[in-house]
Order: structure tokens, then sequence, then C-alpha cells
């Protein structure tokens, strides 16, 4: 069920309601007792996940953990050695410039 937020066009009055998407919109205000309710657009809310399970990691197999663990063991060995080749590169650019 949706929260809906309303305005008095009387008093000013916002407040927000929680009902039905099938119920009739408010009339009356809560505040001033006039029937200048005016039910507004809103953003609405977003999903609430709640207990466990809403991980992403819940729900992978062993096979795919396995070559993830697999592909983020060679992705780390790839980017160490090119950072041993761009350490060698600026040495030898150093050594040229002096």
């Amino acid at each position: 069920m949706p929260t809906y937020d309303y305005l008095c066009k009387s008093c000013g009055h916002r407040f927000e309601h929680f009902q039905s998407i099938t119920d009739e919109p408010l009339c009356t205000c809560p505040e001033c007792s006039l029937d200048e309710l005016k039910r507004l657009i809103g953003a609405g809310s977003g999903i609430i996940f709640r207990g466990t399970g809403f991980y992403e990691t819940d729900y992978r197999s062993a096979s795919y953990k396995a070559g993830q663990t697999r592909d983020s063991s060679s992705s780390v060995s790839k980017s160490s050695s090119t950072s041993s080749k761009s350490t060698s590169k600026d040495s030898s650019q150093n050594k040229k410039a002096s």
C-alpha cells in the first residue's frame, strides 16, 4: 500500500497518509476540518528489503564463485606486472633526461 501526500488548500497543512490504491482520496483536512484537500504527486518510496538473503553473493553458485576468485587473482597479478613495467619505463626516461 502506498503513502500519499496531501495538501490543504485552505490552511496549508501538508501530511502523508497510508492508504490502498483503490481507496478514494481524502477530502477533509485533519487540521481545519474543511474539504480543501488535494492529493499531491509524490516521488514514492523505494523498495525496503528486510531480512537476510538480499546480498548479491547469496545467490551465486559454487562454480561462479570459483571462477570469480580465479579472475580476481589473475587481474591482481596482471596489474602488478604492468606497474613494474611502468616503473622501469619511468626510470629509463629519467636516465635519458639526465
